[in-house]
């Protein structure tokens, strides 16, 4: 994300004494921020505190003649590229569906023209009455971004949702916002992760992928403004922001997912590692030792999965359509030959004999491999970085196709 002005508005609840690592969080990033507060905000983290981090002005009153002269509410609602309020208390939330202007906070969200991203923290009861309900609906329909609240241990001792999100979910919602629109006409699928093909009621055949190329690629693509739809296999990295994720374990039930959105999709990067093969029969119970003969093997009959990138592929219309490739040897030539079998207008080879390249690794070495024999070499990167990469090639290839 390019440096972009963020103007952060802190109303007075608990988790305020969070906003100085958000704060903290942009400015890792590069950003410019800027910070106004409600009195009653003050009474949680000083005024001086983040504009000790900010390094800018921290306005706390609405009709202050000093401050109203050195820096007008209505410049700083003009000045901000993105508003974020954090906490949002009940009432603040109450305020701005309501269009009220009665403090700094609520007079600059009436007059600023930049998205709104919105972070609730409150009690339980509070998030779930009717009234913050309706609030939320009217924000949301005008627009406004929410994130969060968590669930967990509230500070006044009661169980469930009203935990403001943490910083780095908030910063990752304002990228969201903030970041490029260039596939915002595009619904993305991206399928990740391995798959598990049962074997009895405990065991399974996997393999080591972890889903975090494909998760990489899922954010970006929303990152950019795409409808993003991600079809996972089992994986423990988390949804990015803004994806709808479908989750599924085996082969035949990623196919039945790839197919259930693919009249909507636009654009389809099969990063998953789907398996070649699955046992014939499953069982619907354990396989016990004691129930063979002493010191006999086991033998499972493998029948082939489906091949969904070829199948798509063939059914692609007008769609783009990228594949990958895991490789342990031979990875350009064996990338080749599995480009002209799928018929896909990518693919994206990874020699997962590399170290740190390939399955649960943070950083990937991928060789982009083009019909016509064009090869590119991409250095060891982080996996968020290739996938930014790949998303490039894919604006390439809808440019070029219109």
């Amino acid at each position: 994300m390019h440096q972009r002005r963020i103007l952060v508005a802190v109303t007075g609840g608990i988790a305020a004494y969070k906003i100085p690592e958000v704060v903290r969080v942009f400015r890792r990033a590069d950003q410019v921020v800027r910070c106004i507060m409600t009195s009653a905000a003050t009474e949680f983290v000083t005024p001086l505190v983040l504009q000790t981090l900010t390094g800018e002005p921290v306005r706390t009153a609405l009709l202050d003649p000093a401050e109203e002269g050195e820096i007008d509410h209505i410049d700083l609602a003009d000045w901000a590229e993105l508003l974020v309020v954090a906490p949002a208390t009940a009432n603040s939330l109450a305020k701005l569906a309501h269009g009220l202007a009665d403090d700094l906070v609520s007079a600059v969200a009436l007059a600023t023209r930049a998205p709104v991203l919105v972070a609730p923290a409150m009690n339980v009861n509070m998030w779930n009455h009717p009234a913050t309900r309706a609030n939320l609906e009217t924000l949301i329909e005008r627009g406004v971004r929410i994130v969060g609240p968590g669930e967990g241990e509230l500070a006044c001792g009661w169980l469930g949702a009203g935990r403001m999100s943490e910083p780095a979910e908030i910063a990752a919602a304002a990228e969201l916002l903030l970041a490029s629109k260039s596939l915002a006409d595009e619904v993305v699928l991206v399928t990740a992760g391995g798959t598990r093909e049962p074997v009895d009621a405990v065991r399974f055949l996997g393999n080591r992928s972890s889903g975090k190329m494909g998760f990489a690629v899922a954010g970006e693509a929303a990152r950019r403004g795409a409808r993003v739809v991600l079809v996972a296999g089992p994986s423990a990295v988390e949804t990015p922001p803004g994806v709808e994720r479908v989750n599924v374990e085996s082969a035949l039930e990623m196919r039945d997912a790839v197919r259930s959105v693919w009249s909507e999709a636009t654009v389809a990067i099969m990063a998953a590692a789907v398996a070649d093969f699955r046992p014939a029969q499953a069982l619907d119970r354990k396989i016990r030792k004691e129930d063979l003969a002493p010191d006999a093997g086991l033998t499972l009959e493998l029948v082939r999965n489906p091949d969904i990138l070829a199948e798509i592929s063939k059914d692609r219309g007008s769609r783009i359509v990228v594949g990958f490739a895991a490789e342990s040897h031979d990875v350009i030539d064996s990338a080749i030959r599995k480009l002209e079998r799928k018929g896909c207008d990518l693919l994206v080879a990874n020699d997962v004999s590399r170290e740190a390249s390939g399955f649960d690794s943070d950083t990937n070495a991928v060789i982009f491999v083009w019909p016509g024999g064009e090869i590119e070499e991409l250095p060891t990167l982080p996996k968020t970085d290739v996938a930014a990469q790949l998303v490039d090639r894919v604006e390439k290839l809808r440019e070029a196709r219109r």
